[in-house]
């Protein structure tokens, strides 16, 4: 199933328009702090009544904490009591990690007593503070039931505060709440030995609260959003038994993030354990044996002596099963390790959780890992704010380091090992020792950082894996996977699952395009191996210095060993010229690197050879026979000489080249499977195809005088790509195409007049492009062509089109005189574009109403009143664009699976109506006459609406759409103009922040926050510009914690109009603890070519 987000639609098929719709995923808020550590001030925050039991009891518990190591609140005699509660006491709760409630017979007398057990249960619902009740000679039901001194107690203040009622009703819920809890009583535990009890109660805070606090990182930046996303994962409020596995790169932060999870998450399990480092403690003698002691010691608190791994396994198995635990493996690289810690799910307790975290992703794959996630690379500034924290101590470099910085991050990328290394390394070093530092970087890579990096190449299983790591590093990054693929695959390698392996490894990823990337670090540290081979170039394996190759060659010192050589001739070029201290002649800059054959005479091992421009004189016997890859863009050769044998050749690539053929005559090459002249201006004549029988992919883009293809072409039975896109002068193409074709371009083609008659026969096509042709009519044949998903014919001269099968998938239409015959059958279409004024209110009784799997309709400026029918009752249909249909007058009959709507710059639209609960994203931008959208207050979903420069809203409908974003149906809304509401109250003109103060009541009942800033874009060149209003951000100005903010918005408006940006953020999303009395600040900053009006906030209750 096709799935298409709005913000991918925009950068497709709208691309005009591409930056305004950047906004789409723009409001997933997320909270801010980048650089926060757990606020805990106490371990332990001990409340009792200290006529009961200070001097006795509670003092031996006291005593007994400090000894345990665990840091504990204690009131102390003389602090002064009044009638309310300290903030010292307040500030105490709020900053412990446990409290421990000591009830005896007294302690419902006090009312200080019993605020600080309504404060310290107000901290377990918010904050998660585990409370641990203590009955020390009263029993929890004399508690719950308030019987007995607890009665007597609740008659004195019932009649104290008889005016106050709802305050003792607080308290008894809480006494009630808290004798409910799981707690430990003096004569059930220890029948009534007090120093026993004593002893249980330290360890079981101790198994609960963990003290050992895992130490992050010294500077834990970019660390928080991370843990979120995994924390959210475990969903630990659920009772299964969950496991997330967290992988990625050595270096990347995995082992900083899981014990950033693990101090989060510790408190809230009856056990916790981190077995860090895994991989390297279970390769030690009996450390499988040791790792299973530590997990059962860590877990609870106690020494355990096993036999061996399978006594382990009994023992894990029978202690955790009936526990809540929370068991962190950290570096796992086998299964064995799994299989001897954490083996089943149906080892542990209901509610368990397992995190994994390792740098081979194919692990959790065999361990059925559900939950993955990938550790993220830092970002450019977090980066730099990481690399100063190490570097200056400071969160961002002194303005003489700034650009050296910038250049270092650059070189090293978001890697937090490299940056911590590094900037340590830099630490009170000047300017010249960095510049110094980071010429030498590019060489060489740091030891520490190497070493580190080449475990994850050591661990790779045989030399033919490494040996393809090493290829990729050297030459192959950047370019297509299946290109590379079939490189690899004749050099002996497997790279159909290699690669994979790979990328499970973290060492190598593959991006949306299917280019093949490698972390700079990474290459580095494989380049390097390859440097150590021998301090000698022309004894190394690949050679890829600009240096190393010119000195190879000039003094024709490769040897056999060497299998890869890479020269840039243009560097040489460059090089020469910026040695010489006067202007370079003309002569002088156009000159080429010259080399002789002769200089490759005795590297007979070698197989790639990469090669851009330059030339390369003598007998071409003496370059090795066994090359595998030929890539020599900007050849000066007209054509390739008889004595170059390419027997073993798998790709050819003379992309650029001045060839005017490939070969005088036909030549035998059984392996070669790629033949790619693209840009090569001069080339008029394709060879004779029979001599290349392996032939899967032929690219002659923009091969300009190229005026016919070969016939024998096809010969060929495994041809499966064909790219002339571009050939001006191809008048035609072969009657005959290999029936084993799936992709077909003829795009620009502006000679090509008609596809062959039996164009039908080739079976396999599943995409043709033809876009800006002569040809006027498709064969009939066409419709034989039951694979075909995509068929693209824009610009051209076509006058008919056939009734296509029913198998087509995708038909592009554009600036032609006439629609298809039918659209009958196509019952797998899934995309279809009509544009340009095809469609007008003659012909909108065509139904598309039978396009059952339809996606994406795009029906931009056509001239239609009214939509034409059956689009309402399209179930898949996913995206509409209605843009520029300048007569269309109502939206209506939107079908439920339209995720977003695009109507821009309908100038006649009035009404847009939504029937259904679901809404699409709007985006209706620029419509003048646009009054309202009809249906929104039934909307159950929070859809982006998007509405500038529509000019003739009414009143009505902005107040609805105020009620509605109030009530958290919206996520913000753009609006047209500058009048803010009467009842909003808090706002203030030219400045971006707008700071007011919480309410003294109960911020329960603050239910969000309205910001609304009033813009203009003052951009002086174009009439419509861009426009960005960067995150808007909440901070509290106590402590200038920051608490929330957005990504930045992007819009589309008129110069110098106003505009509203009103977000509703809900209460629930600010992050951190917030009181009546503290003082927040609302900021926005404005963008380039933005001006700010006016913004404010206003509380929601």
């Amino acid at each position: 199933m096709l799935v298409v987000t709005t913000l991918q639609y925009v950068a497709e098929c709208y691309l005009s328009t591409a930056a305004m719709f950047l906004f789409l995923r723009a409001f997933n808020y997320s909270p801010a702090p980048p650089f926060s550590r757990p606020g805990w001030g106490y371990d332990v925050f001990l409340s009792f009544r200290g006529e009961d039991t200070r001097k006795n009891f509670t003092d031996h518990l006291y005593t007994a904490l400090l000894q345990a190591g665990i840091h504990t609140f204690r009131d102390d005699d003389d602090l002064l009591r009044g009638e309310e509660i300290s903030s010292q006491i307040l500030k105490a709760i709020q900053e412990s990690k446990v409290s421990i409630v000591v009830f005896s017979k007294g302690y419902a007398s006090s009312t200080w007593c019993l605020d600080e057990l309504e404060k310290i249960l107000d901290c377990r619902h918010s904050t998660g503070q585990i409370v641990l009740p203590v009955f020390y000679d009263i029993g929890p039901s004399d508690i719950r039931k308030q019987t007995g001194s607890f009665a007597e107690a609740f008659d004195r203040h019932e009649e104290r505060f008889k005016e106050r009622m709802e305050k003792v009703q607080k308290w008894r819920k809480a006494l009630v709440e808290a004798a409910n809890l799981s707690g430990l009583d003096l004569h059930s535990v220890a029948n009534g030995h007090e120093s026993k009890f004593v002893q249980k109660i330290v360890q079981e805070v101790s198994s609960k609260l963990n003290p050992r606090y895992m130490n992050v990182a010294a500077y834990p930046v970019g660390i928080d959003s991370q843990v979120k996303d995994i924390i959210a994962m475990l969903s630990v409020g659920t009772n299964e038994v969950r496991t997330v596995g967290i992988y990625g790169m050595p270096g990347i932060g995995k082992t900083a993030i899981a014990k950033a999870v693990f101090n989060q998450l510790c408190h809230k399990f009856e056990g916790s354990c981190f077995l860090l480092n895994t991989r390297k403690s279970s390769a030690q003698h009996n450390g499988l044996l040791q790792l299973q002691e530590q997990l059962l010691c860590d877990s609870f608190t106690e020494k355990t002596w096993l036999a061996d791994v399978d006594a382990g396994i009994n023992g894990i198995k029978s202690q955790f099963c009936r526990k809540r635990v929370l068991v962190i493996l950290d570096d796992i690289d086998r299964m064995e390790q799994m299989h001897a810690l954490v083996g089943e799910r149906g080892w542990f307790g209901p509610g368990s959780r397992i995190v994994i975290t390792t740098r081979d992703e194919h692990l959790l794959t065999q361990l059925e890992v559900v939950k993955k996630y990938p550790a993220k690379e830092l970002n450019h500034e977090e980066s730099l704010q990481l690399l100063s924290w190490h570097a200056f101590r400071e969160p961002h470099p002194g303005i003489e380091y700034v650009e050296l910085s910038k250049v270092l991050v650059d070189c090293v990328g978001g890697v937090p090992l490299a940056l911590e290394v590094l900037g340590s390394y830099l630490f009170r070093r000047s300017i010249p020792e960095w510049t110094s530092a980071i010429e030498k970087l590019k060489k060489n890579p740091h030891r520490q950082i190497q070493s580190q990096l080449k475990t994850s190449f050591d661990d790779l299983d045989g030399d033919k894996l490494k040996g393809m790591f090493l290829d990729i590093a050297c030459f192959f990054i950047g370019m297509d996977k299946d290109y590379v693929g079939k490189i690899l695959d004749g050099r002996g390698f497997y790279p159909e699952i290699d690669i994979n392996i790979l990328r499970e490894r973290s060492l190598l990823t593959v991006n949306s395009e299917n280019k093949l990337q490698m972390h700079n670090l990474l290459r580095d540290m494989g380049r390097e191996i390859i440097c150590q081979m021998d301090p000698n170039p022309g004894k190394r394996s690949r050679l890829w210095l600009h240096e190393d190759v010119m000195e190879v060659l000039q003094k024709c010192s490769g040897t056999e060993v060497v299998e890869g050589i890479m020269l840039d001739a243009q560097a040489s070029k460059d090089a020469f010229l910026s040695t010489t201290s006067l202007a370079p002649t003309t002569s002088q800059a156009s000159k080429d690197v010259v080399l002789s054959t002769t200089s490759f005479a005795r590297m007979t091992s070698l197989q790639l050879l990469q090669f851009s421009g330059g030339q390369l004189l003598g007998h071409y016997e003496h370059v090795s026979e066994a090359l595998i890859w030929l890539c020599w863009h900007k050849c000066s050769l007209r054509t390739l000489p008889h004595k170059f044998q390419l027997d073993s050749l798998v790709v050819l690539d003379m992309q650029h080249s001045e060839i005017r053929e490939l070969w005088k005559k036909t030549k035998c090459l059984n392996n070669l499977k790629v033949l790619d002249l693209s840009h090569s201006m001069f080339f008029v004549k394709t060879p004779n195809f029979s001599g290349l029988p392996s032939l899967e992919r032929l690219i002659l883009e923009n091969c300009e005088n190229i005026a016919d293809i070969h016939q024998s072409i096809g010969e060929l039975k495994k041809l499966v790509f064909l790219n002339l896109k571009g050939c001006r002068s191809l008048k035609n193409l072969p009657e005959s195409l290999p029936s084993t074709l799936e992709t077909l371009n003829t795009t620009g083609c502006i000679r090509l007049e008609k596809f062959p008659e039996h164009f039908g026969d080739v079976q396999g096509l599943i995409e043709v492009q033809a876009n800006k042709t002569e040809v006027h009519h498709l064969p009939s044949s066409i419709g034989n062509l039951k694979k075909l998903k995509k068929l693209f014919v824009c610009g051209c001269g076509y006058g008919y089109v056939p009734e296509l099968a029913m198998y087509s998938e995708e038909i592009v239409i554009k600036q032609q005189p006439f629609l298809p015959l039918s659209f009958s059958g196509l019952s797998s279409l899934t995309t279809l574009h009509i544009s340009n004024r095809h469609l007008s209110n003659s012909n909108t009784s065509v139904n598309l109403g039978s396009l059952s799997s339809l996606q994406d309709l795009k029906l931009a400026s056509n001239d239609f009143s009214e939509l034409p029918a059956g689009i309402g009752h399209l179930p898949k249909l996913e995206i509409l664009d209605l843009s520029a249909c300048r007569n269309l007058l109502f939206i209506s009959e939107i079908p439920s699976s339209l995720r977003t709507l695009v109507a821009l710059d309908c100038i006649s639209l009035e009404k847009v109506s939504i029937q259904s609960k679901t809404a699409p994203d709007l985006l209706l931008s620029r419509c003048g006459k646009l009054a309202e959208i009809q249906g929104l207050e039934s909307v159950e979903n929070k859809p982006v609406i998007r509405m500038e420069n529509c000019n003739n809203l009414s009143n009505n409908f902005k107040e609805l759409l105020l009620q509605v974003l109030s009530k958290g149906k919206l996520p913000d809304i753009v609006l047209p103009g500058s009048d803010v509401p009467h009842w909003f109250t808090q706002y203030q003109r030219a400045i971006s922040s707008s700071t007011f103060r919480i309410p003294t009541i109960s911020v329960g009942l603050i239910q969000g926050l309205i910001v609304w800033t009033v813009y203009a874009d003052t951009c002086k060149d174009k009439l419509f510009s861009y426009s960005s209003l960067c995150s808007a951000s909440i901070r509290k100005k106590n402590d200038n914690t920051e608490l929330f903010y957005t990504r930045p918005y992007f819009g589309i408006s008129s110069k110098d109009e106003d505009h509203s940006w009103v977000i509703y953020i809900p209460f629930s999303r600010i992050q951190g603890t917030i009181e009546g009395g503290d003082e927040l600040e609302v900021s926005v900053k404005p963008g380039n070519g933005t001006t700010l009006r006016k913004c404010g906030a206003q509380l929601i209750f």
